[in-house]
């Protein structure tokens, strides 16, 4: 199943972790971990932040995905189905449609 996760790095400790050279480094680490189909860095209320699509296989993936940014950044992991227009359309939306109308 897609997913996409949305991190949010708070102000501490990534600004500690840049001023030391090893957030670059860290961000590398995870997200060559993780493999995710695509990342884009962006911000978050005012924070730092990431938007990632990855394939979930199973419910077991999500600790392997969400803890390195929890223990390396100590930042907030928040997971979304992600639904392609054609996994859309098996749901049937017309039938859906009719039984609850």
């Amino acid at each position: 199943m897609k997913m996409l996760v949305n991190v949010v790095f708070p102000i501490e400790p990534f600004n500690t972790l840049m001023r030391d050279g090893k957030a670059g480094e860290l961000i590398g680490r995870i997200v060559d971990d993780i493999k995710p189909e695509s990342i884009h860095f962006t911000d978050h209320e005012g924070n730092r932040g990431a938007v990632m699509l990855v394939d979930v296989k199973d419910e077991s993936m999500v600790p392997l995905i969400a803890e390195p940014w929890y223990l390396t950044f100590e930042a907030f992991c928040e997971f979304k189905v992600a639904m392609a227009t054609a996994d859309l359309m098996k749901a049937d939306l017309g039938k859906l449609a009719e039984k609850w109308k």
